[in-house]
């Protein structure tokens, strides 16, 4: 079958519903949680501002718009190879330079929602990596790969979702040889569905913070903040992930879509 036949079946089931087309971001707003700092970095995020121009008024009397204050890293959001400082000599890590074929891709979605309930620090290995590529199959180069945490059941109160305490946050994510067995299947990128990609604990990890040291230092993306994974199959979506392109983004929240066969 020809790539131009490929593309008309893909768009006749997407209009006859053959294809679902599955939300895979939170609500972006005031309320959206979002990441601390530890003391002594400098100043956080600030909360998310909608601010109203006008919505059928005086200012506008037949339109409806807004302005917004917000980070980059905000929400659900895409984190570009020029984020961390491993990163930071790639020409094409930047949000308005990346190419962009990258960011439509296959995923593989790693389910360890019954882990994680039971506690909140799992840490997904490259062994339990490898024991789900067993059932399911390998994941494939160019890739995407998220951790299933069902952690977006969180995202309605910034406290539960951040679950930190006087020994720092507590919330899972991979660990260093996950990420490199990740890396030598050269996948696209990571995501998770917590507040970053790593797991809250990493800054204690060597390298810490495994996920932004490893992926970025291969020019790879992470995800953030993802929902709805409990809706995507092991294998057989499509992920969306497209940045907005800020002029030398270091990231940006996204709209993930996911393309998935019904049934």
């Amino acid at each position: 079958m020809s790539s131009a036949n490929v593309l008309e079946q893909l768009g006749a089931m997407l209009l006859s519903g053959g294809v679902e087309v599955v939300d895979c971001s939170g609500v972006l707003g005031p309320d959206t949680p979002l990441l601390k700092l530890p003391e002594g970095f400098g100043d956080n995020t600030p909360k998310i501002e909608v601010h109203r121009i006008s919505e059928y008024d005086d200012n506008g009397p037949f339109w409806a718009w807004n302005w917004l204050k917000l980070g980059e890293h905000s929400g659900t959001h895409f984190d570009a190879p020029h984020h961390w400082i491993t990163g930071k000599d790639y020409e094409d890590g930047y949000t308005d330079t990346l190419p962009v074929q990258r960011l439509v891709a296959p995923v593989n979605v790693i389910d360890c929602s019954k882990q994680t309930a039971e506690n909140p620090d799992f840490l997904l290995t490259a062994d339990g990596v490898k024991a789900w590529e067993a059932e399911h199959g390998d994941i494939g180069k160019g890739e995407w790969v998220v951790m299933r945490s069902d952690w977006d059941n969180r995202a309605h109160d910034e406290a539960l979702f951040l679950n930190a305490d006087e020994n720092g946050p507590h919330s899972p994510g991979p660990t260093v040889d996950c990420v490199e067995y990740l890396l030598s299947k050269e996948i696209v990128g990571w995501g998770n569905q917590c507040i970053g990609t790593d797991a809250g604990q990493a800054a204690g990890m060597e390298p810490p913070f495994p996920a932004h040291n490893l992926l970025h230092k291969s020019n790879c993306y992470g995800l953030a903040s993802l929902a709805n994974l409990d809706k995507l199959p092991a294998k057989g979506a499509i992920l969306i992930a497209a940045p907005l392109k800020f002029e030398k983004g270091t990231g940006s929240p996204i709209r993930a879509l996911a393309l998935v066969p019904k049934g």
